[in-house]
Order: structure tokens, then C-alpha cells, then sequence
């Protein structure tokens, strides 16, 4: 793992150096599109190599949250779009042989539908989580405006957030992933048990499915003249 960020900081340096701040949706627009280049990693370097390292007034931070948000958002629409127009049909074709049933769309239809707006923001602000969000958001076909609004807002907190720490930390802005760390832990522990739970349930549901298809037919009674 070290060796794969040590890699993205290369990345990120030589990409920084090229074109700035559009780097930076560049990088957060990667991000967001599921593929985990880490915003913990992308925003602090930001915060020193364009803010702190050439001397830039703090308030250059909002700036750094407002590029990032941008890329966020264009990534985070992009992977909508694919869950929303393929991913959809997709699923209900090949979703079988991933254990994803009609049963689980529906369901996670109904968890957007309730708690859509507050997953879509909230999810910003988690490491990991905040990566993958989008695809599941637009099979589901939570509100586009919705969605649009609260990712933006979302991703402007946590870019800024992180891109005044590396502004603060200097040099030493590799300490702050550091300190979030551990934080991966128990997210993926999570993320295990549910996977867990989720291949659970899908056995328990085939086999019911499967019992009640075995069933024979209720007998009526014929009618009585």
C-alpha cells in the first residue's frame, strides 16, 4: 500500500507541476469516476505544492475546495450516468451471477428514495465510501439535481478540509495520511460483514424463492350447486 500511494504522489507531483489546479479536478474527477486514487492523498498535496510551497495567501484553501469539488462532481456524474443508463439493465440481466437479484434493486431503490439526499452528502465526507457512491446512486436514479447539489457541497467540505491541512502541515503533509489511516480499517471491516450479510441473505432468499416455486398449486373447492 505504501509503495501504490508513494507511485500516486509521483503521479500527482509531475501532474501538479503540468497544469495545476486543473490537476486537481483531473486527480478528484478520477476519484470519483471509481477508480481509487485517494483524496487524502490528492487535496493535501495540493494544499503544499500549490498553496504553502509558492507562498499563496491561506484563503487560496477555498480555492483548493472549489477545483476539488469540481472534479469530484464531474467524476461523480459521469459514474452516475453509467449506473443510471446501463447499469440498470445491466444488473437485471447479469446480475444473477453476481448474486444481485431483482429483489436487491428494488431494495436499494427504496433506500435512495428515503434516504437518498442524506447518503449523498454524508458519503463525501467518508474515505473510501465516497469513492464508489455514485454507481449505486444511479442505478437506483436518486435526483439528479439532488444528487448534483449535495455532491458538490459535500466534496467542497472535504477537499477544503484537507487542502488547508496540507497547507498547515507543510512539508510534513504525508502525517495527515497518516493519522487517517486507520479510519480504512474498520470501514473495509464494515464493508467485509456486509458483503457477508449481503451473500447471506441472497442464499436465504433463493431458497425460499426456490420452496415456494416447488410448492404444488392451492387445491379450491368446487363450487356447490
Amino acid at each position: 500500500m505504501h509503495a501504490f500511494e508513494e507511485a500516486v504522489v509521483v503521479f500527482l507531483q509531475n501532474l501538479f507541476n503540468l497544469i495545476g489546479w486543473a490537476g486537481v479536478v483531473v486527480a478528484m474527477a478520477i476519484e470519483s469516476a471509481c477508480i481509487p486514487l485517494p483524496s487524502e492523498v490528492t487535496m493535501p498535496l495540493a494544499g503544499w505544492m500549490l498553496i504553502a510551497e509558492p507562498g499563496q495567501p491561506m484563503w487560496h484553501v477555498l480555492l483548493g475546495g472549489l477545483w476539488g469539488a469540481v472534479g469530484c462532481t464531474i467524476g461523480s456524474v459521469i459514474t452516475y450516468w453509467i449506473g443510471a443508463k446501463g447499469g440498470r439493465p445491466f444488473l437485471l440481466r447479469y446480475g444473477k451471477y453476481v448474486l444481485i437479484s431483482r429483489r436487491d434493486i428494488d431494495m436499494a431503490d427504496r433506500w435512495f428514495g428515503r434516504w437518498g439526499e442524506a447518503t449523498a452528502f454524508f458519503s463525501r465526507l467518508l474515505p473510501v465510501v465516497r469513492t464508489f457512491i455514485s454507481l449505486p446512486a444511479g442505478v437506483a436514479r436518486m435526483n439528479f439535481t439532488k444528487f448534483t447539489i449535495l455532491t458538490f457541497v459535500g466534496s467542497f467540505i472535504w477537499c477544503a478540509a484537507l487542502t488547508w491541512a496540507g497547507y498547515a502541515f507543510g512539508q510534513h503533509w504525508r502525517e495527515i495520511r497518516e493519522l487517517m489511516r486507520p479510519l480504512d480499517i474498520p470501514i473495509v471491516i464494515a464493508g467485509v460483514l456486509f458483503v457477508a450479510w449481503y451473500v447471506w441473505r441472497h442464499i436465504k432468499h433463493a431458497r425460499e424463492d426456490a420452496a415456494l416455486e416447488g410448492e404444488p398449486p392451492a387445491q379450491t373447492e368446487p363450487l356447490s350447486d
